[in-house]
């Protein structure tokens, strides 16, 4: 197995305080999962450059992106709502962490049998067209899907979000878009309270009560693949959220590690059969750092061809 990661430079600088759930020591956690996994020698390594600061207006109101440019502190933290923080590496990481996503599209779109995983934080989920959220910025997945479309021409890009907290960011995106189509899980009622009302043709949510198993996990996405049969993608990105993990303090779902690798496992087959295996997934959510450790070997060993021993596979 091949899979090609890729990696900001700041995102282990980007740091919103002691406390802080999404904290620098969640990469830690997954970069000494991959060694003692073997994963590290077997992926290939990238450094991502930052994204141009135009290329960020594809999905961002371009006041709000120059608002997050100004804002962007020398010394000090400045708050934009009550969990989500700026302080002088921030605007850098959350540069580079857009950059990933969109340079492991370019890379991807090169050549067929490819995926790649963003290591990178912050998140982007979360992050709407003017307004940065849930420990969100720039919405990453969705930059890496709008340069697929504009730059690339694509016709249809899968998205995927299995994070526990609906991608409200990624969905007010690309609702209504035929070229998108958007398939979710996630906790509900749970932060940030939306998802469950339909809100255009090309959004598949499947959301999940407290305490739902990975059995209901696999139920209710078992509901995405007809839909991403009929349409055909010739890219899936998926918005990679490790925060369903039953082990993961911030929700109250109980997926383990066999869940993630089941979902990645099916989408690896999907991108075979519809788009020469081309895969984009970037980091979202994850705050137990074991869990999330292991769910990333997991999830990168299913985007990699490898099925689980048990369970449906």
């Amino acid at each position: 197995m091949t899979i090609r990661i890729y990696r900001g430079k700041d995102c282990l600088l980007h740091d919103m305080g002691a406390e802080h759930p999404e904290c620098p020591d969640r990469i830690h956690a997954i970069n000494d999962q991959l060694l003692s996994s073997g994963l590290e020698m077997s992926c290939e390594h990238v450094d991502a450059q930052m994204i141009e600061k135009e290329a960020i207006y594809q999905v961002h109101d371009k006041a709000y992106v120059n608002e997050i440019f100004s804002q962007a502190p020398d010394e000090g933290i400045v708050w934009l709502d009550d969990e989500t923080a700026m302080m002088n590496k921030t605007l850098s990481a959350a540069r580079y962490a857009a950059g990933a996503a969109v340079q492991a599209v370019d890379w991807v779109m090169e050549g067929a049998d490819r995926q790649a995983f963003c290591l990178v934080r912050p998140p982007g989920h979360h992050a709407e067209k003017d307004k940065a959220m849930g420990f969100c910025f720039f919405n990453n997945i969705a930059l890496a899907t709008a340069h697929a479309l504009n730059q690339h021409q694509l016709e249809r890009v899968a998205v995927i979000d299995f994070d526990v907290h609906h991608g409200n960011g990624t969905q007010h995106i690309f609702e209504g878009e035929s070229r998108v189509l958007m398939c979710s899980s996630f906790e509900h009622p749970l932060y940030p309270f939306t998802g469950t009302q339909p809100s255009a043709d090309n959004i598949v949510a499947a959301p999940l009560e407290a305490g739902a198993t990975g059995k209901a996990f696999r139920e209710a996405a078992n509901t995405w693949f007809t839909r991403l049969h009929a349409f055909k993608p010739e890219l899936i990105v998926i918005s990679a959220g490790f925060d369903a993990h039953a082990e993961d303090p911030m929700a109250h779902l109980r997926f383990n590690e066999d869940d993630y690798k089941w979902v990645s496992h099916q989408l690896r087959q999907l991108a075979d059969t519809y788009c020469q295996g081309r895969i984009v997934s970037s980091l979202e959510g994850g705050y137990d750092l074991s869990a999330l450790g292991r769910s990333v070997v997991a999830h990168l060993k299913g985007l990699g061809g490898d099925a689980i021993e048990t369970g449906s596979a």
